[in-house]
């Protein structure tokens, strides 16, 4: 029975919208013009432990649309998940965290990104999809030359396993 206690674990224990803020600062005059709107999107990612073997997940989607210098409307969407993982080595455990976790909460938030978009009378926001995958292994390379042999001084994830 003891080698039950060592198995990894992934379990997604919840799956919710942390964080949504739509605004649209120069309507209604803005929304007469017939300019095309510039489009500028920035994702993030966040990650932290909650308890021993439990970590929040959190990708961020911020969509910014403008036409000239004056915002037509901004996105600003915080999908997050709860997640339990346990019984893996540290350099595992950062590539869950940072590329399985954030695969499986993206879908949700493009939903929701285009979803408001709709709902505030703009035509949809498809987000692209996202290689976390490659995010990851360029964060780690990133890490890697600018900090020598320690991560921790990167703008990577670094997730503890505390």
């Amino acid at each position: 029975m003891a080698d039950a206690d060592t198995n990894p674990v992934f379990q997604i224990q919840r799956v919710y919208l942390k964080d949504l803020s739509l605004e649209q600062p120069n309507s209604p005059q803005i929304l007469l013009e017939q300019q095309q709107p510039q489009v500028d999107i920035n994702l993030a990612l966040s990650a932290e432990g909650v308890s021993e073997g439990v970590f929040e997940v959190c990708v961020t989607a911020t969509v910014t649309t403008k036409i000239g210098e004056r915002t037509l409307f901004l996105v600003e969407a915080k999908q997050a998940g709860i997640f339990e993982i346990r019984n893996l080595p540290q350099e595992q455990l950062q590539g869950v965290v940072s590329v399985v976790c954030p695969q499986i909460l993206y879908p949700y938030l493009r939903a929701i990104v285009s979803d408001v978009c709709t709902r505030a009378g703009f035509p949809p926001i498809l987000l692209t999809e996202v290689n976390f995958q490659a995010m990851y292994e360029a964060q780690q390379q990133q890490a890697a030359q600018g900090s020598g042999a320690s991560g921790n001084g990167s703008s990577g994830l670094i997730v503890s396993a505390s």
